[in-house]
């Protein structure tokens, strides 16, 4: 089974020498500092979040509730994914990483607030959608000052490093939550999450504070000539119109359109699967009050266990890919996960999903990869930024999109045989289709 949370996915594991080359800057430590603070904080936060909608005694949440509460997190990403630099183009960004995280270490507050008091209704859906909205804008505004830090040759390996390390700060936050409670220092109760919620406010608020204090105005850009100043209204516009072009663009582009497409599915299964553990670990593993912080512990393996997927995939694809061909190696993980998904999760056992959680994120990591590359090649470069817009839509949209699937399909508990047989064909039909199209050859892509 997956892990059940977005991982801050990568396009490679840099050598490293040119880590070492890398994290010998002072300015890419100092801007790396401010993400790793974030993305602690990111775990706390989600871990109250999730925490109280999964595993609070006192309240049970139906499947569908789940879901939604998932789309909640991810859909920000999705609608305003693309926007966000507009703004990021006309502000200091040095001020806009600055103002960003403390704006969220104060609104953090009012929704611990109501989750400690067990109100989860509107006023805290609205709260929760507003910090990790505020979020896209905060990620977008690293990678655009990505460039002021290190030099344009390094860029591929920061942009590696700086991801990878923040996944594995966000999953410590997410592991030492739940480390808390399972060993009850705090009580896994609508308080104990509420306290854990809250104490994201202090990573946002250091990680403000170190972006105002770490770099001088206008060192993160843009520069006072590149500075964008027309009209608001029209520069959305643009971008909007801006992903119908490169949708169009890709079109014509037939290789990068189905590995797009493969991602996509297997994003969608993702999501069901993501939703069936989630639903094992809380009801049918830690079915009882007494065991919910126990099986909270053991959700947080899943997660340790998942961001070490991730980390081996960037190791091992580049080298699969080099030994093999990306093609190969594509079918080969797809097709693996559905073997993967009936060896190891029709027991219905924790130490076989665990080994399921670790291999089925190296797959997906490994085809975010390929995809990634894919793109980069494939696509004109004055097309990349709106194609990869309308990837990471598609990308978030279609996980959403399984966890609803599985939501109404499913048991209350996640345990179904019939559900998990279904979905490990699923893989191997997808597997199927794309060694049959891209057996195909593609037509000569218009100049």
């Amino acid at each position: 089974m997956p892990h059940p949370v977005i991982p801050n996915t990568t396009d490679s594991t840099p050598p490293v020498v040119s880590s070492r080359a890398i994290l010998a800057g002072g300015p890419f430590r100092r801007l790396l500092a401010i993400r790793l603070t974030s993305q602690l904080a990111d775990g706390w936060f989600q871990a109250g979040l999730g925490g109280a909608l999964l595993f609070n005694p006192e309240k049970q949440s139906s499947p569908v509730a789940i879901a939604a509460g998932f789309a909640i997190l991810l859909l920000p990403y999705s609608v305003l994914g693309p926007y966000v630099g507009v703004l990021l183009d006309r502000w200091d960004r040095r001020a806009s990483l600055s103002f960003a995280n403390i704006a969220r270490a104060v609104m953090v507050l009012p929704c611990a607030a109501l989750l400690w008091s067990g109100l989860q209704g509107v006023g805290f859906a609205v709260s929760a959608l507003i910090v990790i909205a505020i979020n896209r804008f905060f990620l977008a505004g690293l990678s655009a000052s990505l460039p002021h830090v290190v030099e344009d040759s390094r860029l591929v390996p920061a942009n590696a490093l700086a991801s990878t390390l923040g996944t594995i700060c966000y999953s410590i936050g997410l592991f030492s939550s739940a480390v808390v409670i399972g060993l009850h220092v705090v009580d896994g109760d609508r308080h104990g999450y509420g306290l854990i919620c809250a104490s994201a406010a202090v990573g946002y608020l250091l990680s403000g504070l170190l972006a105002r204090g770490l770099f001088r105005r206008d060192e993160l850009g843009p520069l006072a000539g590149e500075r964008h100043t027309g009209s608001l209204v029209q520069a959305l516009g643009e971008v909007f119109r801006g992903m119908v072009e490169g949708a169009r663009h890709l079109a014509g582009r037939r290789k990068a359109a189905r590995v797009m497409l493969l991602q996509a599915g297997y994003r969608y299964l993702y999501g069901i699967l993501t939703l069936a553990t989630l639903l094992l670990y809380s009801r049918y593993f830690g079915n009882s009050t007494d065991r919910s912080g126990q099986s909270l512990l053991s959700l947080g393996l899943v997660v340790i266990l998942g961001a070490a997927g991730v980390a081996l995939a960037a190791v091992l694809t580049p080298l699969a890919v080099r030994w093999w061909d990306a093609r190969r190696w594509l079918i080969a993980v797809v097709a693996g996960v559905g073997v993967v998904v009936l060896a190891f999760g029709l027991p219905f056992r924790q130490t076989p999903l665990l080994v399921a959680v670790f291999l089925i994120n190296v797959a997906a990591q490994s085809i975010k990869i390929i995809v990634d590359a894919t793109l980069q090649h494939e696509c004109d470069d004055a097309y990349r930024g709106r194609i990869f817009s309308v990837n990471d839509t598609l990308f978030n949209l279609l996980w959403v999109g399984g966890l609803f699937t599985a939501a109404l399909a499913l048991p209350g508990n996640g345990r179904s045989v019939v559900g998990l047989v279904a979905t490990a064909l699923a893989f191997m039909l997808l597997a199927a289709w794309f060694a049959t199209a891209s057996r195909r050859p593609d037509q000569p892509t218009p100049a």
